[in-house]
């Protein structure tokens, strides 16, 4: 990106300030102003990904990836003096991550990662850890996401080909999450490590974001692909896992009938297969996503009035019911598992939402479901301070509290924003890249939770 760019700027200014020279000339030739810019961009695009990223984020319907048939369609009708010169930005891009992941060559490398997953999970067996002995469960419960993640991230790089820095700060993560989650003395029943193999996942899958987006990950339409992403890879997964489910079934009854182990079954097709399929299933949502991408938008649309109507419920009938949700633990719980739910499917919403479409009865269900969600956070909040104020600070609390006021910051920034798109002072982009900037918020709070918790709580 030329120096002279101001990266602090709103993203229609860095585009402009990027693409003004070559506007000039095409206005001069006639083409109206949004006109100049699209094809500018899409000319400067071909060298330059910052460029692509911020020209979808201003046209949003109106781009589409540029290639070099569109490219010498396009030449003919260039007036001459805004061909491309030799040295120019404008040379032939480097074969991008939809021609290196489709093909025979793509598909060998995404088994080879798959097979990488499905050896790692089994590898623990070579140092004495036993699949199938109670005694080692808290060894693969805390390196369930450890072995099975970094083949993912890893196909992310190769796929993406962020820089070199970034890959770094990617391989950094999961060496230092390694080894302090394995030097640490947990008690298997305490709080701290409950916490940790619930927040580790959290955290990694966060970084393989980073992975996939690379050094785009700040734009706010980046980090809403990987929602839009992890959406369908969970629809993908679900499906995959039930179809395994129903083959190993048949399988297993199959060998019980003629009175043969089944072990192999166990450990190598439901195992071994589980890890391999969480990069198989990352390959089918970025190369064959199709109705199923179309099923998690519907999911989320159909469940977003569904959860609005029931948290509204709730927060009337709570205060009716004379009860307080502050002396039931699990109930607190569950109310922060339904918040994460809540952000979720805005976060989802958002995914599925075109910035050009009108205002409609989901958005006015969303807003309604964010300012539920706020005056839930809000009543949850309150019940986990009194809490501690009751009974003192405790690692499950000092959790629930910290992921709460997360949730409770975020919801009241989406009312607010919401609020003001329905006044039309503000655009969908800015809930959109308020929303995913909480994704951070998340990978440091997990990132807290897995490494200074334990410590500080003493491994209770």
């Amino acid at each position: 990106m030329p120096e002279d760019v101001d990266p602090t700027a709103s993203v229609p200014d860095r585009l402009g300030d990027l693409l003004a020279e070559d506007c000039e000339a095409l206005r001069a030739a006639g083409l109206a102003a949004d006109e100049a810019y699209l094809i500018a961009a899409k000319r400067r695009s071909v060298s330059d990904p910052v460029v692509r990223e911020l020209a979808r984020e201003r046209f949003a319907e109106l781009w589409d990836e540029p290639d070099k048939a569109s490219a010498d369609a396009d030449a003919p009708a260039m007036p001459p003096e805004t061909a491309a010169e030799p040295g120019s930005l404008i040379t032939e891009a480097a074969p991008d991550a939809d021609m290196r992941g489709t093909g025979q060559r793509g598909f060998w490398v995404m088994a080879a990662f798959a097979v990488a997953a499905a050896v790692a999970i089994r590898l623990p067996e070579a140092f004495g850890f036993e699949l199938t002995e109670s005694q080692d469960a808290e060894f693969y419960a805390l390196n369930y996401s450890l072995l099975v993640l970094p083949p993912l991230a890893g196909w992310f790089v190769w796929l993406k080909r962020p820089p070199l820095q970034v890959a770094v700060v990617i391989g950094a993560v999961f060496a230092v999450s390694a080894a302090v989650i394995n030097a640490y003395p947990f008690d298997g029943g305490g709080s701290t490590f409950v916490l940790a193999v619930l927040h580790l996942p959290v955290l990694l899958w966060l970084v393989g974001g980073l992975a996939r987006a690379g050094a785009l990950w700040p734009l706010p339409a980046q980090r809403m692909d990987y929602v839009r992403f992890t959406g369908e890879w969970i629809v993908y997964g679900v499906l995959i896992a039930l179809a395994g489910a129903v083959f190993s079934a048949l399988t297993v009854g199959a060998f019980v009938a003629l009175d043969l182990s089944t072990r192999w079954m166990t450990e190598w097709v439901m195992v071994a297969g589980s890890a391999g399929a969480v990069v198989v299933t990352a390959w089918l949502v970025e190369f064959w996503a199709g109705a199923v991408s179309r099923i998690a938008s519907m999911l989320a649309y159909i469940f977003t009035p569904l959860f609005a109507a029931m948290l509204v419920v709730f927060l009337v009938a709570v205060p009716a019911s004379g009860r307080s949700i502050e002396s039931d633990r699990e109930a607190l719980i569950l109310f922060n598992v339904l918040l994460g739910i809540v952000v979720g499917l805005l976060l989802f919403c958002g995914a599925a939402r075109r910035p050009s479409d009108r205002l409609g009865f989901f958005d006015g269900a969303s807003a309604v479901l964010a300012s539920a969600g706020l005056l839930t956070s809000v009543l949850t909040l309150v019940a986990v301070i009194g809490r501690i104020a009751d009974f003192g600070w405790s690692p499950n609390r000092t959790a629930l509290l910290g992921i709460n006021a997360i949730f409770a910051v975020n919801l009241a920034g989406s009312v607010w924003l919401y609020l003001a798109l329905w006044r039309r002072r503000r655009q969908f982009d800015d809930i959109v890249r308020w929303q995913t900037a909480h994704l951070a918020a998340y990978a440091a709070w997990a990132a807290i939770v897995v490494v200074a918790f334990p410590p500080v709580f003493s491994f209770a």
